[in-house]
C-alpha cells in the first residue's frame, strides 16, 4: 500500500497540489528576480509567505514580509489602506506563528499553547510575539474594525504575559469572556509524561485493546500523504512505547481519519483508515482495511477484500443493517460540481470479502436509496437506531448541501432477506432535519437519558477568518454552528435552541463524547479550527448538565488547546475508573504539525461500571446493542442509556463501555439488548468500580482484572512536581 500512495502522491502536480508548498516557494522566489510592477511585487511576496508558513518556514515567511514593508515605504500614498492592512496582518501572523514554533513546538511542556496562557505557556523566546504586538497594532490603526486583528493581538500579548495589563484599552478582549460555568477540575496535559505526544499534523486517534493484554492502546494516523501512522503500546507502567514497525504499519503512511471495527468477527479490533479528505482531485488515495492478527501486527487487507476505492473522504461507519450478525460498512466521499464521488455501501460478505451494494433496481413511491449515491460533500457519517425498531439507520451530514437522515426499512422482500434487496428511506424532511446546515462531524447519542437516540451535529464554515475574531471577542458573526436534535420519540426530532448551548463553537473539526465527571450525562469535547493559520482558537469543552444544558469547561478544565482540535477520544486509560481525554492536534499543511495531548481525569468520587459486550448472533464487537443501567442517586431513581457502536464519526473510544454512576454505589439493574437475537439480559444488584464481561449467550456479568496505574508516577518517571518547570 505504501509504494501505491508514494506513487499516487509524486504524480500530483506540485503547481496546485495542497501538500508541495516547497516546490511553489522555489517558483515564487524565481519571479521575484525578475523586473515586477509594484502591484505584482505585493502579490508574488504575499504568495510566498502564504507558501512559507504552510512549509513550516515562518522566518522566511517574516523575511519575505519585511522585505515587502520596505520596499512599500516610498508608495504608501498609492496603496490603499485596505491593502496595507493586509500586508501587515500577514507580516503579524508570521511572526506569530514564529512564536509558537520557536515556543509552543521548540520548547514544548504541557501548558503549550494551553488557553488561556499562563506558565509553561508563556513565551521566553519573544521574538515572534513582539513583533506580532507590533504589527497587529499598525494593522488596526490601518484597518481599526478588524476583530481577527485585535483577538490575535490579545494572544500575542498573552504569550508574552502582558495579558491584560498592556493591552491598549480599545483593543482588550475582557477575561470575563472565558470563564468557565462549572469547575470540572483541572485536567493536566501528561502526554509528555506517557511517551504519547505524538507530533503530526490533523489525523486520526483510536484507543483500544489492539494486542489482548488488557490495557488501552492509542493509534494515531496523519493526513499528510507520507505521513507516519503510529502505534502505541500501553506499557501498564504509565508509559507507552511506539510499536509501529513491530506491528507492520510503518508502509500505512497518511491518513485524516481512522474507524474502528471487527469486520471478520474474531474479537480483534480492526481499522479501517480514510485519506484524502479535503483535496478534491489531489484526493485521490485509496482507503486501507487494516486486520488485526490478535498478536500486536496488522495486515492491510484492502485488496483482497474488495474496498480498493480511491476517491477523497475521511469518514466512514459500520454497522450491521441487514442483522445477519457481520459489520457491514458505509463510506462518506466529498464531491463537488465536476468532480463527483458517490458515497458507498458494501455488505459484508462473512468470508473476509464485501461487495459494494448497487442503486436498487426501479424506484418506489418515496424517495428510497442504495445509499451510494452523491450525497455531496459528505464530511460525517454515523449509523444509530433513532426510532427504536431494530435496524440500524444512518445520518449523512454534509459542507455545502443538506444532510439526510435514511431510515433503515428492512428487506424489500421479508421472505428472501438474506439475498434481497435493502431499503433505505431518506426521512430528513420528515424528521425535522431538512435545510442547509454546514456542518462537519457528526453522531448518535442519548444526551438526555430518555433511552432514544439523539443527533449531533458539529457546524463547520466561515464567511472569512473575521469571523474567527468576532466570534471569540463576543461580537456578531457569521460562521454556521453546531446543531443538536432532540428525539421526539415519534420519528421526529426538534433543532435545540442554541444546541443546548453547544452552539458556542465554531469551524468544528475533530470532536467526541464521554463522561467526564462519572455522572453518567455524556459530555462533549469539540475540536476547532480550519487550515488557515490565522484559525486560533481555543478547543472547547462543554459538561452535560443532566441532559439540559451543556456547561462551558474549556479553562477550568485545562483543555482550551489554541492549535488545530482534531481527532479526539474518551478512554479510561489508567483503569482507574476516570475518563481521560486523548486529542491529536494539528493543522492541514506540512507546516502546521503540533504535539498530541493526553488530558488526565482527577477523578470526581463518582461511581461507574465498564461492560466488554461480546456478540455471538449479533456481530462480536456487539454493535448495534443497547443498555439500560438504573441506579438510585441521591434519593432518586434515574436510568443511564448506551448505544454500542460505530456511533462517532470522528475519532475513536475504545469498544468497551463506561458508564457513570454518579453517588450510586449499587446498580439496581443491568439490561442489555442484542439486536440479532433479540435477546434481553437483565442483571440485578451489580457491585459498581468494576469491570464486566458480557457474552450474548450466557446470562452472567463476568468480573474482568484490570490493571491500574497512574501516569507519571511510575518508577522510570521523575514525581510529576519535579516535570512542573520544564
Amino acid at each position: 500500500m505504501g509504494q501505491r500512495l508514494r506513487a499516487i502522491f509524486a504524480d500530483y502536480d506540485w503547481r496546485s497540489d495542497p501538500n508541495k508548498p516547497f516546490q511553489r516557494t522555489s517558483y515564487l522566489e524565481l519571479l521575484l528576480t525578475r523586473n515586477l510592477s509594484l502591484n505584482d511585487e505585493m502579490t508574488v511576496r504575499m504568495e510566498l509567505a502564504n507558501e512559507e508558513l504552510r512549509a513550516g518556514r515562518s522566518e522566511r515567511a517574516v523575511e519575505a514580509m519585511e522585505t515587502l514593508v520596505k520596499h512599500i515605504q516610498p508608495h504608501l500614498s498609492e496603496i490603499p489602506k485596505q491593502m496595507q492592512a493586509e500586508i501587515h496582518q500577514l507580516l503579524a501572523l508570521s511572526y506569530l506563528r514564529l512564536g509558537e514554533q520557536e515556543n509552543c513546538v521548540g520548547m514544548h511542556n504541557a501548558l503549550s499553547c494551553n488557553f488561556p496562557l499562563r506558565g509553561g505557556g508563556i513565551h521566553t523566546k519573544t521574538r515572534g510575539a513582539e513583533g506580532a504586538v507590533r504589527e497587529y497594532a499598525i494593522a488596526l490603526e490601518l484597518n481599526p474594525a478588524s476583530n481577527l486583528c485585535r483577538w490575535l493581538l490579545n494572544l500575542a500579548y498573552m504569550q508574552l504575559g502582558r495579558y491584560p495589563q498592556d493591552v491598549p484599552k480599545k483593543w482588550l478582549a475582557p477575561p470575563r469572556l472565558f470563564e468557565s460555568e462549572y469547575d470540572i477540575g483541572f485536567f493536566p496535559d501528561v502526554a509528555m509524561l506517557a511517551g504519547a505526544d505524538v507530533f503530526e499534523r490533523s489525523g486520526g486517534v483510536l484507543i483500544e485493546d489492539f494486542d489482548g493484554d488488557g490495557l488501552l492502546d492509542i493509534m494515531l494516523s496523519s493526513s499528510g500523504p507520507l505521513d507516519p501512522m503510529h502505534f502505541l503500546h500501553n506499557n501498564g507502567d504509565g508509559t507507552f512505547t511506539d510499536r509501529t514497525r513491530e506491528a507492520g504499519l510503518a508502509d500505512e503512511v497518511g491518513g485524516l481519519n481512522m474507524v474502528l471495527t471487527d469486520y471478520n468477527n474474531d474479537g480483534h479490533p480492526d481499522v479501517l483508515v480514510l485519506r484524502g479528505g479535503w483535496w478534491g482531485k489531489y484526493g485521490e488515495y485509496p482507503m486501507s482495511l487494516l486486520r488485526n492478527n490478535g498478536d500486536g501486527t496488522f495486515d492491510d487487507v484492502t485488496e483482497e477484500a474488495g474496498l480498493l476505492f480511491t476517491g477523497p473522504g475521511q469518514t466512514a461507519a459500520w454497522a450491521d443493517y441487514d442483522g445477519d450478525g457481520w459489520l457491514d460498512l458505509f463510506v462518506g466521499h466529498e464531491s463537488r460540481p465536476g468532480d463527483e464521488h458517490p458515497s458507498q455501501l458494501f455488505h459484508n460478505n462473512h468470508d473476509g470479502t464485501f461487495t459494494e451494494v448497487k442503486a436498487p433496481s426501479g424506484s418506489g413511491t418515496e424517495m428510497e436509496s442504495s445509499l451510494g449515491s452523491n450525497l455531496g460533500f459528505v464530511k460525517g457519517v454515523a449509523w444509530g437506531d433513532y426510532n427504536n425498531d431494530g435496524w440500524p439507520d444512518l445520518y449523512v451530514s454534509t459542507m455545502f448541501g443538506p444532510s439526510y437522515l435514511f431510515r433503515n426499512d428492512g428487506p424489500r422482500d421479508p421472505q428472501h432477506s438474506r439475498n434481497g434487496e435493502w431499503k433505505f428511506t431518506d426521512v430528513t424532511k420528515q424528521a425535522g432535519l431538512g435545510g442547509k446546515r454546514y456542518t462537519f462531524p457528526t453522531w448518535f447519542f442519548d444526551y438526555d437519558n430518555d433511552g432514544w437516540l439523539d443527533i449531533f451535529a458539529g457546524g463547520y464554515s466561515t464567511t472569512s477568518m473575521e469571523d474567527v475574531g468576532s466570534f471569540e471577542l463576543g461580537k456578531p458573526h457569521h460562521a454556521s454552528v453546531s446543531h443538536l436534535y432532540r428525539n421526539n420519540h415519534d420519528g421526529t426530532f426538534t433543532d435545540e435552541p442554541h444546541a443546548a448551548g453547544l452552539d458556542r463553537a465554531i469551524t468544528v473539526m475533530g470532536a467526541g463524547f464521554g463522561d467526564l465527571d462519572d455522572d453518567g450525562w455524556l459530555d462533549v469535547y469539540l475540536g476547532l479550527g480550519d487550515p488557515s493559520f490565522e484559525a486560533l482558537l481555543p478547543n472547547r469543552m462543554f459538561r452535560n448538565d443532566e441532559g439540559r444544558y451543556f456547561q462551558d469547561v474549556t479553562t477550568a478544565g485545562g483543555f482550551g488547546n489554541l492549535q488545530k482540535g482534531h481527532a479526539i477520544a474518551f478512554a479510561d486509560l489508567e483503569g482507574n475508573g476516570n475518563e481521560d481525554v486523548f486529542e491529536e492536534l494539528g493543522g492541514a499543511y506540512p507546516g502546521d504539525g503540533f504535539h498530541a495531548a493526553l488530558y488526565r481525569n482527577p477523578g470526581h468520587g463518582n461511581h461507574w461500571i465498564t461492560l466488554a459486550l461480546q456478540g455471538v448472533k449479533t456481530n462480536r464487537a456487539a454493535y448495534g446493542a443497547r443498555i439500560k443501567v438504573t441506579i438510585q442517586d441521591g434519593g432518586r431513581e434515574r436510568s443511564v442509556y448506551r448505544a454500542v457502536g460505530s456511533v462517532s464519526s470522528f475519532g475513536g473510544n475504545p469498544m468497551e463501555q463506561h458508564i457513570g454512576l454518579g453517588k450510586a454505589n449499587v446498580v439496581q439493574s443491568v439490561e442489555i439488548w442484542w439486536p440479532v437475537s433479540g435477546t434481553r439480559q437483565v442483571f440485578h444488584n451489580v457491585a459498581v468500580d468494576r469491570t464486566y464481561h458480557v457474552r450474548e449467550d450466557r446470562n452472567a456479568l463476568e468480573p474482568v482484572a484490570v490493571k491500574t496505574f497512574e501516569i507519571g508516577k511510575t518508577k522510570v518517571a521523575m514525581p510529576m512536581h519535579e516535570h512542573a518547570h520544564h
